[in-house]
């Protein structure tokens, strides 16, 4: 490898470099064509207006000549057809986001109507808006329109799955989507869930009652801090972040609630008399709850002042959902429970239902309005605790319950062996890199296969099977949506559901405060390891003599655009998490790996082309001066704990930086582990008494004296010999310097 000559031909070819390089970084922001389904601006009516129908396609899932106003709780529309001069009833229209708040990959809810006839089956789905990164330009917006299609004909009381049916009764398999995991799992809980709670509003689906709880006579009454230990009483809050408004200090919602019914829990909430009171009020099949809070926000909401209705809280237990009216509320006016904290909201709720059972497991759902800052408008979010009865409470205790399976765990299942595979291989790639030491000294200037050898293998097992058969390509989009989930709704789920890129995240995060982001960069990176495969072929082939490096003062210069746009992508991605997607398109990943070339707009391919061919002649030019990715790794390279090993020599011998790829060490010797892909062969050179300027003018003289050539330190001198002192003017310097 060798740098372009001085010289007028060399400042017109940097000068086309740089150009080159910005226009693909334009090129690669301004490339994604518009995605019309990707954050579409919705009508604000459509949440909220009575008639749905007016602000949404409701004619495109279902064959209906005229449409309802909203009704029920979840609400719904109902579909007439006009048949000899009357209305005729034949399904339901109901959207999503009236039903369920789950996020998806962005943290915010795909918004999804569906259709459904009297019999339950589903007539029709249709996305109207979501904000999926991997559907922005990455996988076409098409394959999420076919995975929706595979609703149709489906009734709603079925289990669906993602892959292959389990087996069991009333389960149906659905086909994902590569590459979008995540997005795929979001999808299928929100229209099963939909299609499910309205077929059991509208009466279609009937539940099947569970066994009552039966109580020990234990009746004793406990202080609030007992009943909060043993689980009597749960807490669940929501912060004001989490609903799209400003921080503060006071919590959006702070509620607490337990199950009245039980002897012990309701004397010691209500005392004595009111308990008795209460339960002689109760029919058989009545369960009171009571619910206490504070926060800026009311669990009675709105709906209860305008019509008795209880728009913000509800029952869930399974797939059944339990709402409450001003019929089913009694007051609370204090509770008796020693210690118990003030509050400035409480009530009772009376749920009549033998589908209810307090023996098994249900949830108490807060529904908040959820204020899109981007868009300024509103969605119902869902906020959730478990409450489950103390097994002591109970005759026999808690029942045995068969819950199912959390989503991602399937996925982490049908995936083991190659789970496997993937950590064996980080796991290799850090233990090889660990022992670099070791492999160094026993490459030299003339063998290095030591080092390459191993580099070789990470790079062909990256590019081949993280890369195209994982398709776990970390991206900067992945870095943008964990800024925006925090700012919205969190969820460990959904972030497991994509399992490589999980773990493969853990690993970059953790070895970049170890040794910099150069493992992964230079080692583990699928893309890195294609170009940098790429750049080695065509040197073989016979393109060596047209590679070259660009002059370090330029390099110096052309390193920071990475930097910028990491820090522009970041700034936008706080005014418009949309937008910042789009330009991050930067990165020619979902081209190499999600998508492919071939299924790609020509803006996109010349764009990968360009990225490519430059990649034969410069070594690894979209690492060095573009990713957006490396850039925000390179930061925390800044605090590794362990660096590359340096001689004081080091200062005014060049000898590395003339070979160095990464054009990393500067003048002073020095090493920019921000910028180092750890390719190691300055290590080489670092233990090679031939090949280190200093340790081959101390290897002649210790020749030309006939003093013994013993091995040399990890300080990368010769071992003294006893009675000869080996001068060391400086140390090396720790880690290796900035």
């Amino acid at each position: 490898m060798k740098h372009l000559a001085h010289g007028g031909w060399r400042e017109k070819m940097g000068r086309a470099c740089r150009w080159a390089l910005l226009a693909c970084a334009l090129l690669g922001a301004s490339a994604g064509a518009h995605a019309s389904l990707y954050s579409a601006e919705l009508p604000q009516q459509i949440s909220s207006a009575p008639d749905l129908c007016t602000y949404a396609p409701c004619g495109e899932v279902i064959e209906a000549d005229s449409f309802s106003n909203r009704k029920g709780n979840p609400s719904y529309v109902e579909a007439y057809r006009t048949h000899g001069g009357k209305n005729e009833l034949i399904g339901y229209v109901f959207l999503s986001t009236d039903i369920v708040g789950i996020p998806g990959y962005s943290g915010k809810p795909i918004v999804t109507l569906i259709g459904m006839d009297r019999k339950g089956v589903i007539t029709g789905v249709r996305v109207l808006k979501h904000s999926e990164p991997i559907l922005l330009v990455g996988i076409p917006e098409s394959k999420l329109v076919d995975f929706v299609r595979q609703y149709v004909g489906k009734f709603a009381g079925s289990r669906f799955e993602i892959g292959k049916a389990s087996g069991e009764e009333n389960y149906v398999g659905m086909d994902a989507i590569s590459g979008a995991t995540v997005t795929v799992i979001s999808e299928n809980q929100v229209v099963s869930r939909c299609a499910y709670d309205i077929a059991r509003e509208v009466g279609i689906i009937k539940a099947v009652p569970k066994p009552q709880a039966s109580f020990t006579s234990a009746s004793k009454r406990l202080d609030w801090d007992a009943l909060i230990k043993d689980g009597s009483i749960r807490r669940l809050t929501v912060q004001a972040g989490e609903v799209g408004m400003k921080s503060s200090d006071q919590p959006y919602i702070d509620l607490y609630f337990g199950y009245l019914n039980v002897p012990t829990v309701g004397r010691s909430i209500l005392g004595d008399a009111d308990y008795r009171r209460l339960m002689a009020e109760l029919k058989p099949g009545d369960h009171a709850i009571f619910i206490v809070g504070n926060g800026t926000a009311s669990f009675k909401g709105s709906a209860f002042v305008r019509g008795g209705m209880f728009d913000r809280i509800q029952v869930r237990q399974g797939m059944d959902t339990f709402t409450f009216r001003d019929t089913n509320y009694q007051n609370l006016y204090g509770v008796r429970a020693q210690g118990t904290p003030s509050f400035s909201q409480s009530g009772i709720f009376v749920l009549h239902s033998r589908n209810f059972s307090a023996a098994y497991p249900w949830k108490l759902v807060f529904l908040a309005n959820k204020l899109d800052k981007e868009t300024d408008t509103k969605t119902f979010a869902n906020f959730e605790k478990e409450y489950w009865l103390p097994a002591h409470y109970l005759v026999g205790g808690r029942p045995k319950v068969k819950r199912p399976e959390a989503v991602w765990a399937r996925v982490w299942k049908a995936r083991s062996l190659e789970l496997a595979a993937f950590a064996l291989l980080l796991g290799a790639g850090a233990s090889v890199y660990a022992m670099r030491d070791k492999l160094a000294r026993r490459a030299n200037h003339k063998n290095r296969r030591w080092v390459s050898v191993p580099k070789y293998f990470f790079w062909a097992t990256s590019a081949g099977f993280v890369g195209f058969y994982a398709m776990a390509q970390p991206s900067i989009t992945q870095v943008l949506t964990w800024f925006h989930s925090l700012l919205y709704h969190w969820q460990w789920e959904l972030f497991l559901s994509d399992p490589f890129i999980f773990v493969f995240w853990w690993f970059i995060i953790i070895t970049v405060f170890v040794w910099g982001r150069g493992l992964f960069c230079g080692w583990l990176c699928p893309y890195g390891a294609v170009t940098a495969l790429a750049y080695k072929v065509a040197g073989a082939l016979g393109l060596k003599r047209f590679q070259f490096q660009l002059d370090k003062r330029l390099h110096d210069k052309l390193k920071w655009i990475k930097y910028g746009v990491f820090a522009v992508l970041l700034a936008v991605s706080f005014h418009s998490m949309g937008v910042a997607e789009k330009m991050a398109e930067v990165e020619p990943f979902k081209t190499t790996f999600l998508v492919g070339v071939w299924n790609r707009s020509w803006p996109f391919v010349l764009y990968w082309v360009v990225l490519f061919a430059a990649s034969l002649f410069m070594e690894r030019p979209f690492c060095k001066y573009l990713c957006p990715l490396g850039a925000s790794l390179a930061i925390p390279s800044t605090f590794r704990f362990f660096g590359l090993k340096r001689k004081a020599e080091c200062r005014t011998c060049h000898a590395c930086a003339q070979g160095c790829g990464s054009l990393a060490i500067d003048a002073a010797g020095n090493i920019d582990q921000r910028e180092c892909l750890l390719c190691l062969d300055c290590l080489v050179m670092y233990y090679d008494d031939r090949a280190c300027p200093p340790l081959a003018k101390e290897r002649k003289r210790r020749g030309k004296q006939g003093l013994p050539l013993t091995p040399i330190t990890g300080d990368g001198y010769f071992v003294p010999v006893e009675g000869i002192e080996v001068r060391r003017s400086v140390n090396r310097q720790p880690g290796g310097g900035l």
